[in-house]
């Protein structure tokens, strides 16, 4: 039931509810292999950190996880980096998610336009078999790389499974990205084959992909066959594209349903995830597959209570590691339903026509879309049913306590709102939501199960009550295999361990609440976070510095209505002004080469860029400054009386 004071959650799950939930269903199995009870939350996942040894093993069997589990649970559990959770196991990861064969719906896809496709269990093993089939004959062998530029739809997960099943691994980004943004992260891994849509919709427009791919292709010299996926009833040129053929006529004759998979080491690369490119070109995140199911497996039952035959749906796009999340939800049997183009064509109303037209059990969508619809007026509950929906995520960025009160005020009332966050380096989550506790204005409501979660001062002691680094103090699956290219796990031990040795250090600013959950209050370094999409700094210099009206820039995320915005400084040419002409080139040739969430909300000029005696510019220092606070470590600034004029700046303040 909802409640509407501050001293009283905002929701409390009635006993009926807790009573048939998988998190109390795990519980009582859990109780049982380790022989006691375990009365709260707080008891339980004291034990899912202190005896990894019991609760992966008890989880494995659980949620009946296909595979062999061998005998060791966690090898070296004392090194951070260095632990490995179950090291003797073999796994297959498309086959656990493809274990029905039946004729109930596994995918339910829309489009922006409206065209919808089902695709029943018995229809995506199928598929996902042509396509592994395909992929063998193409040469694909366990580690290569396969990649897609490609909107939300169903040959997206088609492609990734078939990739899956060989041991191959897949990595893709979302099409409205620029040819070097894509070239800055497959141009690192030599993809074998490409996937591509030769289209997509946004905001009721159409826009081509395959211009994209006559640059990008040339640059992918390990490219052995490029496969066109055919947005809507558009065809392409194929003749137009390198080594490309349409995805009906690479997929070849029809198969069975039915196929032997193997099986392979439990840290088999998955997939490659990029971070946000902060110092450089973005770093290539590898991992696991056993890590990646047994992870997600957790949070979508446990976490979410997604149960067999639920429908579950995530606003994402196949360059947000949400859809690598969403599509393991087939691994608990439930139904995922897709959609692509944008969430407010032709209405706000359009995730929520969704929601009621297919029955949607758990909505996923970001902090900023509540936002944007408490903004817009809107009062779902009074214009759609929603009767569907037991769970609404937000992720992405912190969701607000306003927007915490607009979903019980104006969405529905009696629904567990879970508040979830982690990110791209471990592809799944730190703290989220507890179906079986209270939801409290503002506050995420618990670390997650088997995550070692803390805040920590500079000085690596823990903190109650007061913000700090989120850290994570032992190991757990989802840890990335390493980076791609990165000998000695050099890079990987610098962007996690460097901070607090032994400890993962995430890099959100984050304290902990009286009621035993979290307030994330953002990054705390410089990456750009809007609307949850991670963007690096260093992704928006390369492209404004082709410029030559442009000397230097500096990007920093400035909080603004309860998310971030991108503000983007920068220093001009002599005699040049930034009149609004030279503010739209800059804009359009970010859109462009890097992709429409990179273009800044705000570009300012300035005379000077502050930087170290070293030379590094300062991102975290002017960040301080447009908020009013304190400055650390002037000492270390070649140039301090730099930052005065980004203070109190007037294009700021609208």
């Amino acid at each position: 039931m909802r409640s509407t004071s501050a001293t009283v959650p905002l929701w409390t799950p009635s006993p009926d509810r807790i009573a048939a939930t998988r998190l109390t269903a795990f519980t009582r199995h859990l109780e049982s292999r380790a022989g006691r009870s375990l009365g709260t939350y707080d008891e339980l996942h004291a034990l899912s950190v202190q005896a990894p040894d019991v609760f992966w093993p008890a989880l494995w069997d659980f949620v009946g996880v296909i595979g062999d589990r061998g005998g060791r649970v966690l090898d070296r559990p004392r090194e951070m980096p260095g632990a490995r959770f179950f090291p003797d196991a073999r796994v297959n990861f498309t086959e656990n998610l493809l274990r029905r064969r039946d004729d109930a719906p596994a995918i339910i896809a829309t489009s922006e336009r409206g065209d919808e496709r089902t695709l029943t269990w018995a229809d995506l093993s199928r598929e996902v078999i042509r396509a592994t089939r395909a992929l063998r004959d193409a040469g694909v062998r366990p580690g290569d790389r396969v990649c897609g530029i490609v909107a939300n739809v169903p040959e997206a997960i088609i492609a990734a499974l078939g990739a899956a099943a060989l041991g191959a691994t897949w990595s893709s980004c979302s099409p409205d990205f620029g040819v070097q943004g894509i070239l800055d992260r497959f141009g690192q891994i030599s993809p074998i084959v490409l996937f591509a849509v030769n289209g997509y919709d946004y905001g009721g427009k159409r826009h081509d992909v395959i211009g994209k791919l006559r640059e990008v292709v040339p640059q992918l010299s390990t490219l052995m066959r490029v496969v066109i996926i055919p947005f809507g009833d558009d065809r392409a040129d194929v003749n137009a594209v390198p080594r490309a053929a349409m995805w009906e006529d690479w997929l070849g004759a029809p198969a069975s349903t039915h196929m032997a998979f193997e099986r392979f080491a439990f840290n088999q690369p998955l997939y490659i995830l990029y971070s946000s490119g902060t110092t450089g070109i973005p770093k290539c995140i590898v991992h696991g597959a056993g890590g990646t199911l047994v992870q997600h497996v957790k949070e979508h039952q446990l976490h979410c209570d997604i149960r067999a035959d639920d429908r579950v749906f995530y606003f994402t796009t196949c360059g947000w590691m949400m859809w690598n999340w969403l599509v393991t939800v087939l691994a608990s049997e439930a139904t995922m339903v897709l959609y692509d183009g944008s969430p407010f064509h032709p209405s706000p109303a359009r995730l929520f026509d969704l929601v009621d037209r297919h029955r949607i059990t758990l909505l996923g969508v970001s902090a900023k879309f509540v936002d944007a619809v408490n903004k817009s007026g809107g009062t779902p509950q009074k214009t759609h049913s929603l009767a569907s929906v037991r769970t609404i995520t937000s992720t992405g960025s912190p969701l607000s306590p306003e927007s915490f009160e607009f979903v019980y005020r104006s969405m529905k009332a009696d629904v567990h709102l879970a508040s979830i966050s982690g990110g791209t380096d471990i592809v799944s989550c730190f703290v989220g939501g507890n179906p079986n506790a209270p939801v409290w204005r503002g506050e995420i409501q618990v670390p997650g199960l088997g995550m070692d979660v803390d805040v920590f001062d500079d000085a690596g002691r823990s903190l109650r009550g007061e913000s700090g680094e989120l850290v994570c103090k032992s190991p757990f699956p989802s840890m990335p295999v390493g980076f791609w290219n990165d000998p000695g796990d050099a890079k990987y031990r610098a962007a996690y361990f460097e901070r607090f040795p032994g400890v993962w250090h995430h890099g959100d600013w984050i304290a902990t609440t009286g009621h035993g959950g979290y307030v994330i209050y953002g990054r705390s370094d410089a990456t750009l976070k809007p609307g949850g999409v991670r963007i690096g700094t260093a992704e928006i210099y390369r492209q404004v510095e082709q410029l030559e009206d442009v000397v230097e820039s500096l990007a920093v995320g400035q909080e603004w209505q309860g998310d971030e915005r991108i503000v983007l400084f920068v220093r001009l040419a002599s005699g040049r002004t930034l009149d609004a002409a030279l503010q739209k080139r800059i804009a359009d040739h970010i859109r462009r080469n890097a992709s429409p969430k990179h273009v800044p909300a705000r570009i300012v000029q300035v005379t000077d860029i502050p930087r170290t005696k070293s030379g590094k510019i300062v991102e975290l220092a002017v960040r301080s400054v447009i908020h009013g606070r304190e400055i650390k470590n002037l000492e270390a600034l070649a140039n301090p009386e730099a930052l005065e004029q980004f203070r109190g700046r007037s294009e700021l303040e609208t």
